[in-house]
């Protein structure tokens, strides 16, 4: 079986695997015709496709399979998701939103990668379950483009300014909360303009979840994958994290009432009833950081200046530096960094993870006046001389930092929500499950 990481990975992608063309039988074949489960605009997702994504989510819940949702629904929840895919790709193509070889052999060293496998490994792990690589491949292509559609759709219309993120520490600092909370939720859906029977219906239903929880007989992530009618389900009911400023008045007093691991009695919204679950707390307390000063000379390979030249060239005036030439003097006349050449390559403070990995691994290990070594990135053959660390307090630029994430990402969601939304209702969308 894969690592987590990248059996989290199969799942999201194998939730959207393509139609394929020998799915259809053709003349002559003895094989069944493939059923058609789903109609979206000009195109179809075939019986054979959805049992697959089925069968996928299933892989990936083996062992835990009475966590998942009765068969009807969740067919019915991976039917959604694949009409959502299938439009937000159509969406995606309409508009030039390409995907090409180059990116998508990167995404896949970066996943293999941070499973800490190489390729190969993930595909023997990918066709060790059954799965086809290139299905793979297929899959996780429409996923970069379903998200880089979803980027433009955010992009241009969420702004954050400096007067919200006033606002949002102003009211942490009112309601006297600075804990971040993680959230999980069931929803039973109502209707707009429930009838007393749907209402009482849904109450009921809301009050058997509950009970099966407190009864010891499921536990909240399970009963969220099984039961929650909300987009969440199959993730458990997990909301995230959310500061005390950012949670709904009616449901901030509750969720401060609540232990972790314990959830709340049901709660009448405007989508349904719910039940919050707190899954864990945490407080930021002060934080510091090491900053760094360093003095920067590059030299750029070019066609002018080919790699060796370049390489020689550094390497020539490390020398001239370490026989007691002056660094700055030297940085003004020959370092191709427009940035600090003109401050004899002088550096402005900085962490180790602004500048990346390449120059965190040269600075960190040297001792102040010391150079490093020249080392080559895509910009070229670089030197570096260590001058200075200090401890930095970013206590404060890191809670407007969260502020402002948080007020971007409530808004970015509220944005792709109402695009997909508006998506899903401009389709023409005919499901055949009961077919």
């Amino acid at each position: 079986m894969p690592k987590p990481f990248l059996a989290s990975l199969l799942l999201a992608a194998f939730l959207a695997l393509p139609v394929q063309a020998q799915l259809l039988a053709g003349p002559g074949s003895s094989g069944p015709i493939d059923g058609i489960v789903a109609v979206v605009d000009e195109d179809v997702i075939l019986r054979s496709e959805l049992d697959r994504a089925v069968a996928n989510l299933r892989e990936q819940f083996r062992g835990r399979e009475a966590q998942l949702p009765p068969e009807n629904v969740l067919r019915r929840q991976v039917l959604e998701r694949l009409v959502l895919t299938r439009l937000q790709v159509a969406r995606a193509e309409s508009t030039g939103i390409r995907i090409g070889d180059t990116e998508l052999n990167q995404t896949l060293q970066g996943i293999a990668a941070r499973a800490g496998i190489s390729v190969e490994q993930m595909r023997a792990q990918i066709e060790a379950q059954g799965l086809s690589f290139e299905d793979y491949r297929r899959s996780l292509r429409e996923e970069l483009q379903m998200r880089r559609l979803q980027q433009r759709v955010v992009q241009g219309r969420v702004v954050v300014s400096e007067s919200e993120v006033d606002q949002e520490l102003a009211r942490t600092a009112a309601a006297g909360d600075e804990t971040e909370y993680r959230l999980a939720n069931i929803l039973v859906a109502l209707p707009d303009g429930a009838t007393p029977e749907q209402v009482a219906t849904a109450r009921q239903k809301i009050d058997g979840i509950r009970g099966l929880i407190e009864r010891g007989e499921m536990d909240f992530r399970a009963a969220a994958i099984r039961y929650s009618d909300d987009r969440n389900a199959l993730e458990g009911g997990d909301l995230g994290w959310r500061p005390g400023s950012a949670i709904p008045p009616r449901f901030a007093e509750l969720v401060r009432g609540l232990q972790p691991g314990q959830h709340s009695a049901p709660i009448r919204g405007p989508s349904g009833y719910q039940l919050i679950q707190l899954v864990e707390t945490r407080r930021p307390g002060p934080q510091t950081i090491t900053e760094y000063q360093a003095d920067h000379l590059l030299v750029a390979v070019t066609e002018v200046v080919g790699e060796e030249a370049a390489r020689r060239r550094i390497e020539e005036l490390r020398a001239r530096i370490e026989a007691g030439e002056d660094f700055a003097a030297i940085a003004r006349e020959y370092s191709d960094d427009t940035m600090t050449r003109n401050r004899g390559g002088r550096l402005d403070w900085f962490s180790v993870e602004a500048l990346g990995p390449e120059i965190a691994g040269q600075i960190t290990p040297l001792a102040d006046g010391q150079l490093s070594a020249v080392f080559r990135t895509a910009a070229g053959w670089h030197l570096l001389r260590r001058v200075g660390t200090r401890q930095q307090d970013v206590t404060e630029e890191n809670r407007r930092n969260r502020a402002r994430q948080l007020i971007g990402e409530r808004k970015a969601q509220e944005e792709l929500e109402r695009f997909l939304r508006q998506l899903r209702a401009d389709a023409f969308v005919e499901s055949r499950l009961g077919a």
